[in-house]
């Protein structure tokens, strides 16, 4: 069983920067899949970044070139640095492990830009 935690989201002006964090329970060393989402108000959940086979990175359109997703496989956690920060970012963001077939998501963190 692995339990995630997000942290750092909060209020940023459109501009800047923020680096969200996702603290994993459990040994995420072997997950096959890593990822994190967002969903805005009425909308549906969508990929922003993710991380497969432990070296394969993905990013959404939309970040490409603002946004990194990292993992540090010894503290167990995933990170997303979101630079140049728009309000169309503005969404809760949810991380997520996949380990074999079993998904794990956290329960998110608010991020909200302001122009």
């Amino acid at each position: 069983q692995v339990q995630l935690v997000e942290s750092g989201g909060g209020l940023v002006q459109a501009g800047g920067s923020l680096r969200l964090s996702c603290a994993a329970s459990g040994n995420i060393f072997s997950a096959n899949y890593m990822g994190w989402y967002r969903q805005a108000p009425g909308k549906q959940r969508e990929l922003v970044a993710a991380i497969t086979s432990g070296v394969t990175t993905n990013y959404a359109d939309s970040v490409k070139g603002r946004f990194t997703i990292s993992r540090d496989n010894a503290k167990n956690t995933m990170y997303l640095q979101m630079n140049s920060l728009k309000p169309e970012d503005t969404a809760v963001y949810y991380c997520t492990v996949h380990i074999i077939i079993t998904g794990y998501w956290g329960q998110g963190t608010q991020v909200t830009v302001s122009s």
